[in-house]
C-alpha cells in the first residue's frame, strides 16, 4: 500500500478542518491556489463553503467532507492522541473549541466542535 487517507464527515468541513489542523500538531489546511478558488467559484463555493477540505501533515491526509447528518452517536472510528501533559493538552483543545466528555485514570474523552469523539492518553 502506497499511502492512505482518512475521511471524516462534517457539517462544516472548513471549520472542522481548521480545528483538526490545529489539534494535530504538524498539520495544516491544504492551501487553495488561484485555480482551485476559480473552480470553487464556478460551482458557487468558496474555501469557507468547500464541501471537501483536506489537511496535510506528517501522517495520512485527513479529508473533511460535507455530511447532512450531525454526529448523534459514538463514532465508529476516532482519533487517539498521546501527549506528555494530557491535562495541558485538554485545555489547549478546549480553547480551540473541543469539550471534555469524561475523564478516566489514563485518558480523557473529548468531543470536537461538531461532537465527534476523540481520546487523549498519557504517554
Amino acid at each position: 500500500m502506497k499511502g492512505f487517507q482518512i475521511v471524516v464527515d462534517a457539517q462544516t468541513p472548513s471549520r472542522l478542518a481548521k480545528f483538526w489542523a490545529r489539534a494535530l500538531r504538524g498539520y495544516q489546511v491544504r492551501p487553495y491556489d488561484d485555480q482551485e478558488i476559480a473552480r470553487l467559484a464556478s460551482i458557487g463555493l468558496t474555501p469557507e463553503t468547500d464541501t471537501s477540505v483536506p489537511i496535510d501533515g506528517n501522517g495520512p491526509t485527513v479529508w473533511f467532507q460535507k455530511s447532512r447528518k450531525p454526529a448523534t452517536q459514538r463514532n465508529r472510528i476516532h482519533f487517539d492522541l498521546s501527549f506528555a501533559n494530557r491535562k495541558a493538552e485538554a485545555e489547549r483543545l478546549r480553547e480551540l473549541g473541543a469539550t471534555v466528555r469524561d475523564e478516566h485514570k489514563d485518558h480523557t474523552v473529548m468531543l470536537d466542535p461538531e461532537g465527534n469523539q476523540f481520546c487523549l492518553f498519557d504517554p
